[in-house]
């Protein structure tokens, strides 16, 4: 029998495929993640300059609370939303259109004179930046291997967390040249930028720009376009009981993690154990730096070990165990706790590889709405824990003792981080590779 000749590519073709894939992967990679930058500075910048906003507004420790949560309540209901708006529309023409909104949120916020005016920009900006994670996830399961999607999200997180960096320890180094409203006028011009380079510069997938999907360039057929209505989509998301430990996981230890190294970590090192704001904040920086560094190193493991639970499980543990030493005030010499916030950092990253998880436990074509349902979680946490714990801190104001006072904000996030760790036990081990097609 004749065996059949198959068609090959030339190799100076084959090269200039890869080329091209490499060059447009990494661009649309690192516009959007400059968005994503920005969502992670917006979300943490509050703490540094919580006293500053007290003053501006004549704010108490709740509305205080209430003005930093309002970012989550937004970016919370935009999820979803995202999820189906970047599978039906694609990621390109969402982020340019959240770049706009975020940059005009940071200018108004930046020019307010009124609490109120402050709560609208804020929440403007958690409008628009509410889009980058999930327009990114996106991206990321078209550009990359399947095999290497684990590590690409720690890409994500890494870079992103750089933006969280940023407004801790060299935000408030900043302050002493400028006034905070001068840094969110930066930053909103900033915003423009990157959504006039997105729109410009991004594809959403391979086959936009006349290439082949990573897929078939293996000699694989490519993953199945999903061919009903968007709800029939998200119904079957929704419906998967192996999406939903993801999304409790990411609301215990992701919203806990987020709520307190966003807003309530300086106050606490402040008040508790007498900290300055620069040293309250070299804490939150080495927290948030150790988590970018946990996120990578997490998804790269469990990519090289082809496994997703065990890692998942051990580091959630580690965290979970992190927070004991605060819930009691426990006195710590300054190696102690920059160690420990390290190690709470590290360990956090467990979370993130909820949106590897969650991915592979629906179909290929779901797999916006696949994460933003998880990630869902973590902003519906970190949106109620900021004012809850405020809250707790203005009943307790009367309290003998800062710790006192803390104490019972700390067990409300020791408590979401145990819900989450329960989560975490609950997940479907994927190996590293869609189940379901």
């Amino acid at each position: 029998m004749t065996k059949a000749i198959q068609p090959r590519m030339k190799p100076d073709s084959h090269h200039g495929v890869h080329s091209r894939l490499r060059r447009l992967r990494w661009t649309a990679f690192v516009l959007v993640a400059v968005s994503y930058m920005l969502a992670f500075f917006h979300r943490v910048a509050p703490a540094a300059i919580a006293s500053d906003l007290q003053q501006a507004f004549h704010a108490s420790a709740a509305a205080l609370g209430g003005l930093a949560a309002t970012y989550f309540y937004v970016y919370t209901v935009m999820q979803i939303p995202t999820g189906i708006l970047v599978d039906t529309l694609g990621p390109r023409r969402i982020v340019t259109l959240g770049g706009v909104v975020a940059g005009a949120g940071s200018l108004l916020f930046a020019y307010a004179t009124t609490l109120t005016d402050a709560s609208i920009g804020r929440l403007l900006v958690g409008l628009g930046v509410s889009v980058a994670f999930i327009a990114l996830l996106k991206l990321n399961a078209a550009w990359f291997h399947d095999r290497h999607f684990g590590t690409a999200v720690g890409l994500t997180l890494l870079l992103g967390n750089v933006g969280s960096v940023l407004a801790a320890a060299p935000f408030a180094w900043v302050l002493q040249f400028t006034s905070w409203r001068t840094v969110f006028i930066v930053v909103g011009g900033v915003s423009f930028a990157a959504a006039v380079l997105t729109w410009l510069l991004v594809r959403d997938h391979p086959g936009e720009a006349g290439l082949p999907s990573l897929r078939e360039l293996d000699g694989e057929a490519a993953h199945p376009r999903h061919q009903g209505h968007w709800f029939e989509g998200l119904t079957a998301v929704l419906r998967n009981r192996f999406t939903w430990p993801n999304f409790w996981m990411n609301l215990g230890i992701g919203g806990s993690f987020l709520a307190f190294a966003g807003l309530w970590a300086v106050p606490f090192l402040r008040d508790v154990y007498g900290m300055d704001r620069a040293a309250a904040t070299q804490h939150t920086s080495l927290m948030l730096a150790g988590f970018a560094v946990g996120a990578i190193s997490v998804g790269a493991l469990s990519d090289r070990l082809g496994r997703r639970k065990p890692v998942l499980i051990a580091t959630a543990l580690a965290h979970l165990l992190c927070w004991l030493p605060l819930v009691f005030s426990l006195p710590m010499p300054r190696f102690a706790s920059y160690s420990l916030f390290l190690l709470m950092g590290l360990s956090a990253a467990s979370f993130t590889l909820s949106w590897a998880c969650v991915k592979e436990v629906n179909r290929h074509a779901l797999s916006g709405m696949a994460t933003s349902v998880a990630n869902t979680g973590v902003f519906l946490g970190t949106g109620v824990l900021q004012p809850l714990v405020g809250w707790t801190l203005d009943r307790a104001a009367a309290a003998p003792g800062a710790a006192a006072q803390y104490h019972a904000g700390m067990l409300i996030f020791i408590g979401c981080v145990a819900f989450g760790f329960a989560g975490s036990l609950c997940v479907r081990e994927t190996y590293g590779r869609y189940v379901r097609g």
